[in-house]
């Protein structure tokens, strides 16, 4: 899949939040290996703590679903439906992701003017949590 095409699905997904505290909306694509996409948009609460992030939406609904391999995720955001700056995910997303994805899982973060930045999983999460480094 190009990566256009991801930044896309995460844009559609953007336009599905529910932010009506921050204002800010967020969504995301999620590339399995198996080639089937998931997509995710952020869920806040007026208590903050149950919030949930656009990339752990994505990666549950897959999770649910039996995927457990995934190649990428697509993630992009801001205010008013439009891209307004890159929104690479939190700690606790990156750590989510580690569960299910390898150093090599790709994270593309869309800005505005349609570029973008391609970073690594290990590139973002460098000292990660995982069950091979953890259940030795």
């Amino acid at each position: 899949m190009k990566v256009e095409t991801l930044i896309e699905l995460a844009k559609e997904a953007m336009a599905r939040a529910y932010a009506p505290y921050s204002g800010f909306c967020v969504g995301a694509a999620l590339l399995c290996a198996d080639g089937s996409v998931y997509q995710g948009c952020n869920i806040e609460n007026a208590s903050f703590t149950p919030t949930v992030c656009a990339e752990r939406v994505a990666i549950f609904k897959a999770v649910f679903d039996g995927r457990r391999s995934f190649r990428a995720i697509a993630i992009c955001g801001g205010k008013g439906g439009q891209i307004t700056s890159f929104f690479p995910p939190c700690g606790v997303c990156r750590q989510v992701m580690r569960e299910f994805c390898g150093d090599d899982f790709v994270i593309y973060l869309a800005g505005p003017g349609g570029v973008y930045e391609i970073h690594t999983l290990a590139e973002m999460l460098p000292y990660s949590f995982s069950a091979e480094k953890h259940m030795r």
